[in-house]
């Protein structure tokens, strides 16, 4: 999934050996058990969660008060007690990975044959514009085929892209097909790392098809957590190049049968235990819930 816009939810880089980022989890966790709930949760339970997956309660509160900055969270407080919820923002972000998941899917079996390209020339003095504009295009999906001109295998929004950035006056961005002498294959190869991008496909098999090979966790809410945060980032990364132009093992789709299978299996085990654990409140707004 890509965030809406140039929203970056701080996941960058994949899990390693179950090393999932704090951050991550709770948009798991808050994409899992409040979107679309129209309920509150309370502190104490998202801390005893996270604890289960392994991350203390230093760092789940430094990141709850890290988004809550970031205008991701809000909160409510009802006695002694603390809750926390959604704000439109974070809705749009989680609804955006929700359609990546379970949508969008991870092969792109259906492409057009249209690209997205975009050039851009910034002013010498602009390095901080120039680094976050390339930073927003590596989230979208582009890759860069060669100086100066990025490229991306979809209907990219680059107004979204490039939003806030006062760059629009800089930025040429046209859709076009490849003609010959084109070599796809190849242009695919120079523009994104194609061994890279494997690699945490086959990665995520390794952690997860294998019950004896995942993550020790204490229960199957902890899994569902991790195994949902683990492929997130996994397809984050990944910007859907077209499936005819890619190599014959190509590990995404064995990958997301790996994902689908076993989340069906734990799925409703662990959200019997949250059902158990968790303390709610309908939404102060709303009065949802």
């Amino acid at each position: 999934m890509q965030a809406s816009g140039h929203e970056e939810p701080e996941v960058d880089g994949p899990a390693i050996d179950g090393a999932l980022r704090p951050q991550a989890i709770l948009l798991t966790f808050f994409g899992s058990h409040l979107l679309g709930r129209g309920v509150h949760v309370a502190t104490s339970s998202v801390l005893e969660v996270l604890d289960r997956v392994g991350v203390s309660e230093h760092a789940t509160r430094s990141t709850l008060s890290r988004m809550a900055r970031r205008h991701l969270l809000g909160r409510v407080r009802r006695g002694r007690q603390v809750y926390l919820g959604l704000t439109p923002r974070s809705q749009e972000i989680l609804r955006d990975g929700e359609t990546r998941v379970w949508h969008t899917g991870a092969v792109n079996e259906n492409w057009d044959g249209s690209w997205t390209l975009l050039g851009f020339s910034l002013p010498e003095s602009w390095q901080r514009q120039r680094h976050e504009l390339r930073a927003r295009l590596l989230w979208a999906g582009f890759g860069l085929l060669q100086s100066g001109l990025w490229i991306s295998p979809s209907h990219a929004d680059v107004t979204a892209v490039t939003e806030g950035l006062q760059a629009g006056p800089h930025i040429r961005a046209f859709e076009a097909r490849a003609i010959a002498p084109t070599d796809i294959d190849g242009l695919l190869r120079d523009a994104w790392d194609l061994d890279a991008i494997a690699a945490r496909y086959r990665r995520f098999v390794d952690r997860w098809a294998d019950a004896r090979r995942r993550p020790p966790l204490p229960d199957l809410l902890a899994q569902h957590l991790a195994l949902q945060t683990d492929w997130l980032q996994v397809i984050r990364q990944d910007p859907r190049l077209p499936a005819r132009h890619l190599p014959r093992d190509w590990p995404a789709a064995h990958a997301e049968d790996v994902f689908r299978t076993l989340y069906a299996e734990i799925d409703p085990e662990a959200r019997a235990i949250a059902a158990r654990l968790l303390d709610v409140i309908p939404d102060p707004v709303t009065g949802e819930g």
